[in-house]
């Protein structure tokens, strides 16, 4: 497979997700949309992450992003967003996103919904789980769309076709979360996310390399 992944900055890319795909032995090609024009070619599968911008910003990119996955929704392309990725498929296929009542970052607890139970993406996970929150926005997909898991604040994956959005970022490595938190001077880290981060990252890791390897699987099996 040739599998796209939209990186909106260099600290926040495809993680381990990389890693499910080239242990599938698929080629992954990364588009950076405020640097890089439009990729020409199709693609078999498309990640989607996140990034310190909202759905609703004004840049030229942002609408050409936007464009290309409603393409990918309607070709019914597989598709994964994280985080601001998964608003962003909200809004492509009618919904939405909003500015969420509070921010959430660090470690929160994820239920999934008894509709994830036959999903073949998030239906393996746990019932109950720990996952890296960071976000100042929450999704808002379409009533098409099925919701599969949701934290005490917000729906945190949906389904729709082909497409799934999550909004905890199951593709972070360590280093990554040491950096935001980093360039926030610490202040974020009063709650204690690194030590989090360290007791939690290797279960996490194994927990993210599966979803986005069942995600490409699920996409073998869709076809051309």
């Amino acid at each position: 497979m040739r599998v796209l992944s939209i990186v909106h900055q260099h600290d926040a890319g495809s993680g381990v997700f990389a890693h499910a795909v080239a242990e599938r032995g698929d080629e992954l090609i990364e588009w950076v949309p405020p640097e890089q024009p439009p990729p020409g070619d199709r693609f078999d599968a498309v990640l989607v992450f996140g990034g310190a911008m909202n759905v609703d910003d004004d840049h030229a990119w942002l609408r050409g992003e936007k464009q290309l996955l409603r393409a990918t929704l309607a070709d019914a392309t597989p598709v994964l967003g994280v985080c601001l990725g998964a608003q962003l498929l909200a809004e492509a296929a009618g919904g939405g996103a909003r500015p969420a009542a509070e921010p959430e970052r660090g470690w929160e607890t994820v239920e999934l919904l008894p509709e994830a139970a036959a999903d073949p993406v998030l239906g393996p996970l746990p019932l109950r789980f720990a996952a890296l929150e960071w976000r100042r926005y929450e999704m808002r997909p379409p009533e098409t769309a099925v919701a599969l898991a949701r934290s005490a604040s917000c729906l945190q994956a949906f389904r729709l076709g082909a497409a799934w959005g999550v909004q905890f970022h199951a593709e972070v490595t360590a280093a990554t979360v040491e950096r935001w938190v980093r360039e926030h001077d610490g202040e974020l880290d009063r709650g204690g996310i690194v030590a989090d981060t360290r007791r939690e990252i290797a279960r996490w890791n194994e927990l993210g390399i599966a979803l986005c390897r069942r995600f490409l699987d699920a996409g073998d099996q869709q076809g051309p």
